[in-house]
C-alpha cells in the first residue's frame, strides 16, 4: 500500500525525463535572454517572449512535484503526496490561462486603437540595419530546440503515465507556431501592416489560452476524481478492464466492479467484488488484492471490497479495455 518506489523501465525514463527537463529549463532561459536582447516595439514578439518565460512553470512544476512524491505515506497524509503531480499540473494551467487571456486583451485592444508599432535601426560595423531583421533571425534560431526536446518527452509521457510531462510535451510540439507568428508580425510591421503584429499577438495568445485551458480542465478533473483516463486524456484507462477481467476470472467472484482515481501518476483502486454463495475467506481477498497490485505499477494503492451488490457508480462493463494482455491468477499464498 502506497508504495513510491518505480520499476526500472519506468526508474530509466524517469532519469531521461529529468534530464530533458534541465536541458528545457537551460535552453528556454538562454532563449529568453536573446529576444530580450531584440525585443523592440513588436506586440507580436513581446507575446512570443512572455510565452517563452511560461513554458517555464510545466518544467519547474514537474521537477517540484518530483521532489514532493517520494515521500512515503504517513498517518497525516494517508494517500501519500502524489497529488502534488496534479497540484503542479493546475498551477501551470491557471498561470497560463490568465497571462494568456491578459496578453489577448492587450492585442485586441491594439487592434481596436490601431496602435502602429515601430521598430527601429541599430548600427553594425558602421552600417545601419533594421532591428527586424535580428529580431527574425533570433526567432528563426530558437525555433529549432522545441523540435528536438518535445518528441523526446512525448514517449516518455506515455511510459511514465505522467500528464504534466505530456502536456510539457505538446506545448513544445506547438511553439513553432508562436515563433512563427512572430515573425510574421514583425515582417508585417517592416511592409507597413501595422494591423499584422497586433494580429500575430493575438493568435500567440489564443494559443496559450487554449494550453491553460486544457492543462487547468484536465488537473481540476482528476482532483475531483474523474475516472482514471489514459495519460493523454482521450480514453478510459484499459486498467479498468483488465481489473474486471482479473476478479471475475475467479471461480469464489460472482461479479466484480472497479473505481480507479488518478493520483497523478499512479492509480488509487476500489475493487467491489459479490462473492459466489454469499461466502469469502480472508485468504482470497489478500490474495485478489496482491495479484491486482502486481498487475501494473501504477497501481499504488489497492483494496478489494466484499459486498452484497455492485455500487452504481463503479465501472463493471469495460473488458473490452483488457485487450490481449492476460489477467493474472489471484490464489491464496500458502500458509496464509
Amino acid at each position: 500500500m502506497g508504495r513510491t518506489d518505480l520499476p526500472p523501465g519506468q526508474q530509466e525514463a524517469l532519469r531521461k525525463a529529468v534530464r530533458w527537463e534541465w536541458f528545457t529549463i537551460g535552453y528556454t532561459c538562454v532563449t529568453i535572454a536573446l529576444i530580450a536582447l531584440v525585443v523592440s516595439g513588436s506586440q507580436a514578439m513581446k507575446t512570443a517572449w512572455i510565452e517563452d518565460m511560461l513554458s517555464l512553470i510545466p518544467q519547474i512544476s514537474f521537477l517540484l512535484a518530483l521532489l514532493v512524491i517520494r515521500h512515503p505515506p504517513t498517518r497525516k497524509f494517508p494517500y501519500g503526496l502524489h497529488r502534488a503531480m496534479a497540484a503542479g499540473h493546475l498551477v501551470a494551467g491557471v498561470a497560463l490561462l490568465i497571462v494568456g487571456g491578459n496578453l489577448a486583451v492587450e492585442a485586441v485592444l491594439g487592434l481596436v486603437r490601431a496602435e502602429h508599432p515601430a521598430i527601429g535601426t541599430v548600427q553594425v560595423f558602421g552600417q545601419t540595419v533594421w532591428l527586424g531583421w535580428f529580431m527574425v533571425g533570433v526567432m528563426a534560431l530558437v525555433t529549432i530546440g522545441p523540435f528536438i526536446y518535445g518528441p523526446a518527452k512525448a514517449k516518455l509521457a506515455p511510459v511514465l503515465h505522467n500528464k504534466v510531462l505530456y502536456t510539457d510535451a505538446d506545448m513544445a510540439k506547438a511553439d513553432w507556431t508562436t515563433t512563427v507568428a512572430s515573425i510574421v508580425g514583425v515582417l508585417g510591421i517592416g511592409i507597413g501592416w501595422w494591423w499584422l503584429d497586433s494580429a500575430a499577438a493575438l493568435f500567440i495568445s489564443v494559443g496559450i489560452v487554449w494550453d491553460g485551458y486544457r492543462n487547468s480542465r484536465s488537473a481540476v478533473l482528476d482532483l475531483i476524481d474523474q475516472r482514471a483516463r489514459t495519460y493523454d486524456d482521450q480514453e478510459r484507462h484499459p486498467l479498468h478492464g483488465r481489473i474486471i477481467a482479473a476478479l471475475d476470472a475467479q471461480p469464489w467472484v460472482e461479479a466484480s466492479a472497479v473505481r480507479i482515481r488518478d493520483m497523478g501518476q499512479v492509480f488509487h483502486i476500489e475493487a467491489f467484488v459479490v462473492p459466489r454463495h454469499g461466502k469469502v475467506s480472508l485468504d482470497h481477498l489478500e490474495a485478489a488484492r496482491r495479484a491486482l497490485a502486481e498487475m501494473d505499477w501504477k497501481m499504488q494503492d489497492v483494496v478489494v471490497v466484499p459486498v452484497a451488490e455492485l455500487p452504481d457508480e463503479a465501472s463493471r462493463g469495460d473488458r473490452g479495455e483488457a485487450k490481449v494482455q492476460p489477467a493474472p491468477s489471484a490464489r491464496p499464498r500458502r500458509g496464509m
